[in-house]
Parts: structure tokens; sequence; C-alpha cells
């Protein structure tokens, strides 16, 4: 039997459980402010005018404020020289300003008015009348469009060479609350028990996590012949005897993600599940080992991808085998720059974060995949968590420290 994946119940696991985020540190206003104007700097050396910032997580990486994406307008401007601007609804001016950890400059717009012209008209009033407007990547296509439209003096430009570039180096208070949230998930994947469906196993990570003192950000959960599809398949399953288990979850602390994948049997494994499992965890490590100051993000792609061609499947993305990059950055997204993917020549540098999962699917059989995350340091490569130990002793019960 696989040891600590079964022999509980989900309530005892949850009575178990202790807040673990009680020490985490929120972003202060004064790296809110190093952001700001690291921005500006960026936009000057790339001759950009004016960035605007939609309701994304770049509104909140840059002004601390979180909200919901809507239909209506909610944004900022940062200028090249200057003081940032809000956007807003004019109703929701007062919650706006309580929002505020940086400046105070509001402009408002009524609901007969499109929000779009307010842009270009603040863009103006910082001085710019023409040049180059940056857009945050995930502004609405709707939202885009009404911009061009009025401001046909000025050109429009992806503003990912700023936020990536900014988002993509981690600060230590950064990794200081991904690891909080990694520590968290890592204590909540290997409660099962049969006649169990993946619904159930959901509710638990969610309740868990919550529990623990994170956020819980969802999954996947999969069981059986189902771990062979990347993100899932549309319908749940039941848990039986020697059933391949791939749980991939995550939780947020302070607005950062943790994402961690353990995949294991639930009963004895097969001498098969065994040998692919061995494969993984050997390309997982490939992955961390490709993980050098100076190298490119494809080269870890590159070693795991390498390691499972050794082992027969593939090539290249071709199953069975491994048919996604190896990686992606993690921070206050799951999946954000950069990304450890074939052509990816971004060299790695301290404070870049992403995750090493170079699975194995094999349509028809099982798939593997372990899901660990990697930041980098002065001195090289180091594991928030660490991986999978073995395909007997997932969490490394038996481990003699």
């Amino acid at each position: 039997m696989t040891i600590g994946v079964g022999g509980s119940t989900f309530e005892a696991e949850l009575a178990r459980m202790k807040p673990m985020a009680e020490g985490a540190v929120p972003i202060s206003t004064a790296e809110l402010e190093q952001r700001l104007a690291k921005a500006q700097r960026l936009m000057r050396e790339q001759g950009i005018q004016a960035l605007y910032l939609d309701t994304s997580t770049n509104l909140r990486y840059f002004t601390g404020i979180e909200l919901k994406l809507t239909e209506r307008l909610h944004g900022a401007i940062i200028p090249a020289e200057g003081e940032i601007a809000y956007l807003s609804p004019n109703f929701e001016e007062p919650k706006t300003r309580t929002l505020l950890r940086t400046g105070a400059d509001i402009r408002v717009w009524e609901e007969h008015e499109d929000p779009t012209n307010l842009v270009i008209e603040t863009v103006r009033s910082k001085g710019y009348d023409s040049g180059t407007l940056a857009i945050d990547p995930a502004t609405p296509f709707y939202t885009v469009d009404g911009m061009r439209k009025a401001g046909n003096s000025f050109t429009f430009a992806n503003a990912a060479s700023i936020t990536g570039a900014c988002r993509m180096v981690k600060s230590p208070a950064e990794i200081a609350l991904m690891q909080i949230a990694m520590n968290i998930t890592l204590e909540v994947p290997r409660c099962l028990a049969p006649g169990m469906t993946t619904t159930d196993v959901k509710g638990f990570l969610d309740a868990a996590h919550r529990r623990l003192g994170g956020l819980g950000a969802g999954g996947a959960v999969q069981f059986g012949e189902a771990t062979a599809y990347p993100h899932g398949v549309p319908y749940p399953q039941t848990l039986v005897e020697g059933d391949m288990v791939l749980v991939d979850t995550g939780c947020f602390v302070h607005g950062y993600r943790s994402d961690i994948t353990r995949t294991y049997v639930f009963g004895g494994p097969t001498p098969r599940q065994r040998e692919i499992w061995n494969l993984e965890q050997r390309a997982q490590q490939a992955g961390f080992d490709a993980a050098i100051l100076g190298a490119p993000c494809e080269a870890v792609d590159a070693a795991a991808r390498g390691a499972i061609a050794a082992g027969g499947f593939g090539p290249d993305y071709a199953t069975p085998g491994l048919p996604h990059r190896t990686g992606h950055g993690i921070g206050l997204d799951v999946h954000e720059e950069s990304f450890m993917v074939r052509g990816n020549k971004t060299p790695l540098v301290p404070g870049m974060c992403f995750s090493d999962e170079p699975t194995i699917c094999i349509y028809g059989e099982f798939g593997i995949r372990l899901e660990d995350c990697i930041y980098m340091t002065e001195q090289g490569a180091r594991w928030f968590t660490q991986p999978s130990h073995s395909v007997d002793d997932p969490f490394g019960y038996e481990v003699i420290v």
C-alpha cells in the first residue's frame, strides 16, 4: 500500500490542521512605489509615454488594488513621468479612494459616457498629446477598440514588455509569500478512501486550504485513466484500488500562488506504474539540474523532455510522452512569465520563480505529473517544496532525516 495516502478521513485531517499563514506579511506600500518607479524607467527606455492598467493582476501588482473585471472600466494610467492616475465609475469613486495605497488622483466617468475617452483624456492631461500608449495585455478587446477610436494621435503597444519584465523577477517579500502558500498546499493532497469521487476530494482540498490559512485556488483531481489528460476530463471519477491518482492544486496567500502536483497509486503500484513514475521523477530532476543561472529558460524544457525521450517516449510533443511545456512562471497568476519552453531564450536570473512539471501522458492507460516550483537565487536554483520522494512513499513519511 502506498504510504501516507489512506487510513484517515476528511474530518480527522481537517481537525489536525492548524493555521500556517499567521506570519505572512503583505506587500508593502514602499515596494508598490518601487514597482511603479521601475515601470516608469522601463517606459522611458522603450519610448512609451503612458501605460494603461485594466482590472487585472497587473493592477494589483503595481497598486495593491484588487477588483473583479466587469463591463465597467476601472483601471489606472501610469505616465512615464509624474503621478499615477486612477480611473473609476463616478458612483464607485468613494470605494476606490478607500483602496488607494499610493497616489491620490482619481478620474471618473458617468454611466452614459464612454470611459475609453477618459483614458485618452487622462494621458493627455499628463502632458502627452501623442506617442505610444502601452496596453495591459489583460485588457478586453472592446476597451482597446474604444481607446483606438478616441486616441487616434497615439500608437498602441502591448505592455507585456513592461509588466512582464517587472513581474518575472520576484522580490524577497514575494518569494516569502509564495513559500508560505507552497507549504500550505503540500499539506493537503493525501487523504483518500475507496468510493470517494474526484468531486469529494476537490471539496476537501478547498476546505483544507482555508483551514491552513490559504485561499483555495481550485485545481484538478483525477483518478485512473483520466490522469493521462493534463487538464482533466469533464466528468467525475470514483476511486478504486490500483488507480493512479493525480492531485494538482494550490492556494493564495495575500494574492500569491502555490502550485503543486502529486501523482501516486492508491494501493500498490504495478511494475508498469512504477517504471513510468520513476521516469517522471528523473525528468523532473533533470529539469531542476538544468536550471542554472544564465542558462535560457528553454534549457529546463530540453533537459526534462530529453529524459522522457531517453525512456522511450515522445519525441518532442508526441504522446505517449510530454505534450506540453515543462513549466511556467508563477506569482500573482498561476501561469505568468517566464515559460520553460523551446524557443524561450530568456536567461534565468535570481528572483525568477517557475514550475517544473514534465507530465508523461499515456492516453488509454494513465498519466503522471510531479510538479514542484523553483526559485532562482544568487547561488542557483532552489525548490520551494521538496519533490515527491518515491512511488511507494510519495510524501516522504519514511525518510530518515
